[in-house]
């Protein structure tokens, strides 16, 4: 199985749920992590905040902070590559990075956000 690493910007707490000011794109992301987790996947979390030195210390996180900066991230890797920055994955995306049934409302979402967008042929 994939391992899935997700490096976060400098956050007070991983839910989204502190603060006034809540984050629905990164309570929507902890609920789908904790559900990954749930079936298996092998999802690991890093907080830029409270653990400076995981992004030290990962070649490719450090060189993408380099050219990118920390308003970059989040950053996904999968199996030390990276494969998605700038956005949290979705349900579906970590479901298949970690070989993992694809749920049925992840599929409609994606197919659904799709095609009302006009990207589908």
């Amino acid at each position: 199985m994939a391992t899935i690493q997700i490096f976060d910007p400098a956050l007070c707490c991983s839910s989204g749920v502190c603060g006034t000011d809540v984050d629905q794109n990164l309570v929507t992301f902890s609920a789908d992590a904790d559900w990954a987790r749930q079936n298996g996947a092998a999802l690991e979390r890093f907080n830029l905040a409270q653990q400076p030195m995981a992004f030290a210390e990962s070649a490719p996180v450090k060189a993408f902070l380099e050219r990118a900066g920390q308003e970059a991230l989040p950053l996904t890797l999968v199996d030390g590559q990276i494969v998605l920055a700038g956005r949290y994955p979705s349900r579906a995306d970590l479901a298949r990075w970690a070989g993992l049934a694809v749920p049925a409302t992840a599929k409609a979402e994606s197919a659904g956000s799709c095609c009302s967008g006009g990207c589908c042929g």
